[in-house]
């Protein structure tokens, strides 16, 4: 309790770390909420949780809720997962699929990512696994970061077509992207254009905490 206190005041370093992959890993205590950071930015909870709760909140909590399995892009700490389960109620499958084993490792230890019975969390690069899976899903949450940096991939039309091939009609993708520069966007808007304005239902969230802009997805038909 006095930790929590204190947090309020300056952040408490609980534990840090380094990955080949994610570079720097800190979980810390600030303003009473355990929170995992990269060297640059938050991974998990604190403005990324209020960012992606944003967006499940713009596609509708009750929208959410019934649907019978989701896809998570980039688990972290697994902030989105805590909002589906904790605040939505939400009792579908949750597929994680995450690249860096030493986030998994913290995911587990200090959110309590294991105890999440609805949830699978797979050690898994994010592009083989949405080129090989057979399943097909109604909610895709797409949260990947290095750093600051956002993978190429992710932008380029195979896998948004890809995307799209494993996403259930009525289904969502919620995409979490961030502006830094001039040219991200026009790569945003590059991206928007790939969808068929009569199968796809598609609207942004600009400027969520200054530099993320959050894309909306629904698949009409």
């Amino acid at each position: 309790m006095f930790k929590k206190i204190i947090s309020y005041l300056y952040p408490i370093p609980l534990h840090k770390t380094t990955s080949d992959i994610s570079k720097s890993l800190e979980v810390t205590l600030v303003n009473g909420q355990v929170v995992l950071d990269s060297l640059n930015t938050n991974y998990s909870y604190g403005s990324l949780q209020r960012i992606l709760r944003k967006g499940l909140l713009s596609i509708g909590f009750e929208n959410i809720k019934p649907l019978n399995h989701t896809l998570v892009l980039g688990v972290a700490g697994g902030s989105v997962i805590k909002t589906l389960v904790d605040e939505i109620g939400y009792t579908g499958k949750i597929t994680g699929i995450e690249l860096d084993e030493k986030v998994i490792d913290l995911a587990n230890e200090h959110f309590g990512l294991d105890k999440i019975k609805n949830l699978n969390i797979i050690h898994h690069e994010a592009f083989e696994f949405v080129l090989k899976t057979k399943l097909k899903y109604d909610l895709i949450i797409v949260d990947i970061f290095q750093d600051t940096a956002m993978p190429g991939f992710l932008f380029e039309n195979f896998f948004q077509n890809r995307l799209t091939e494993i996403l259930n009609v009525k289904g969502y993708i919620l995409f979490n992207t961030m502006i830094l520069k001039a040219h991200d966007n026009a790569r945003n808007k590059a991206f928007l254009s790939f969808f068929d304005a009569e199968k796809y239902k598609v609207w942004t969230l600009p400027r969520v905490e200054e530099h993320n802009e959050l894309i909306m997805i629904r698949k009409e038909k």
